[in-house]
């Protein structure tokens, strides 16, 4: 195990070291959470630039993360990346399959230079198969695996997820997990490995529940008529007077009573498990909530057990007490963020830096990885 020497030491992975080559998505994501978590990631930035089109000051997916320049196509840029994989643990790449390879910084040459290194690749369709040297994004690899068809109305196009479900939960989620594991066994064993982490497959995974339920008979394979998809009267969001909404997760009988209770229609007991009046229960409970605010009704849901809660903005969302006692959102630079998550009782975790700007450590990273030919023609 290696030891960084930029900053204290901070979260359980403190001393893991790992060399990100610059992408976007879910590749920059996972390397964001390994930093979170307290590894001294090193972000290698392509001349020009390869992040998101807004300025790199506000791209917090590269906070607690350095960055240095190396122009992979230049004849000497594969050997400074291989110089620093040589000191690493783990490394990622969001490449399409063969691509790293071509480039001369493959797992076979990476590996060569340090067996124990994990080798981290983060694509869509993964690295085989008939898809796997396609071009894609989030939707059309959540599109696939039957996860975007379950979301939203039925009498409507599937929902878009933003990217959440397919680049962060079923890509990213995935490859830090993979890591982890990875990075485990080179621990006891001494012997490093490639993890190949497809969008596709951690998205399917992610619904394993659900086709469990499938089989079982309990669940329909059409989009709105399920449980947990807003076919359930007690289980979705409700516009409120004022354009808001109100979400409801009264699923268990007593949840629903006091649910009944607080908005009012108690008349409706008996329409929980009996599917005929489900759509009855639903027209109740979307006359009720239309009659207050959104406010209005998260106050007489205060301190219950009902399961509901106001359905807040991006912009909202700090403010809540609950989220602000934990804070679950934290400033650091100008930016509000959500803060590093999970949390740990002997190794906390924090924002320890802003988003690494391109180039901008590679003088102190080439003194604590000893990589003095990071400084070639950086003068």
């Amino acid at each position: 195990m290696t030891t960084a020497s930029h900053t204290p030491a901070q979260g359980p992975l403190s001393g893991v070291r790992v060399v990100e080559l610059a992408g976007i998505g879910p590749g920059p994501f996972a390397a964001m959470l390994l930093a979170d978590l307290g590894a001294d990631v090193v972000r290698v930035d392509r001349p020009g630039g390869s992040g998101l089109a807004i300025d790199p000051a506000y791209d917090v997916t590269n906070r607690n993360k350095r960055s240095v320049v190396v122009d992979l196509k230049s004849p000497d840029g594969p050997a400074r990346v291989l110089d620093l994989a040589a000191r690493a643990d783990v490394l990622i790449e969001g490449y399409r399959p063969g691509v790293a390879e071509r480039l001369g910084v493959g797992p076979e040459a990476c590996r060569t230079r340090n067996p124990k290194l994990v080798y981290g690749r983060m694509t869509g369709w993964g690295q085989d198969g008939p898809l796997a040297d396609r071009a894609g994004h989030d939707i059309a690899y959540i599109a696939l695996t039957g996860t975007l068809g379950m979301i939203g109305d039925a009498d409507r196009p599937p929902a878009v997820p933003a990217n959440l479900i397919g680049d962060y939960a079923g890509g990213s989620l995935y490859l830090v997990v993979g890591v982890l594991a990875a990075l485990h066994h080179a621990r006891v064993t001494g012997t490093g490995q490639v993890v190949d982490a497809a969008i596709v497959d951690g998205t399917a995974h992610l619904s394993a529940m659900i086709h469990g339920m499938l089989a079982a008979g309990g669940w329909q394979d059409r989009r709105g008529a399920n449980l947990l998809d807003g076919g359930c009267p007690y289980y979705g969001t409700y516009e409120t007077a004022d354009g808001r909404y109100m979400a409801v997760g009264a699923l268990e009988p007593q949840f629903y009573a006091e649910f009944l209770e607080l908005l009012g229609i108690e008349g409706h007991a008996g329409s929980r498990k009996d599917l005929a009046r489900w759509d009855e229960l639903r027209e109740a409970v979307a006359a009720r909530f239309k009659a207050r605010t959104r406010d209005e009704w998260t106050a007489v849901f205060e301190g219950s057990d009902a399961c509901v809660a106001p359905v807040l903005s991006l912009r909202e969302a700090p403010h809540h007490p609950h989220l602000a006692a934990r804070a679950t959102f934290t400033d650091h630079g100008g930016i509000t963020q959500p803060a590093p998550a999970p949390r740990f009782s002997a190794t906390p975790t924090a924002v320890r830096t802003g988003p690494a700007r391109p180039g901008a450590d590679t003088a102190d990273v080439a003194r604590d990885w000893d990589v003095p030919d990071l400084m070639k023609g950086q003068e």
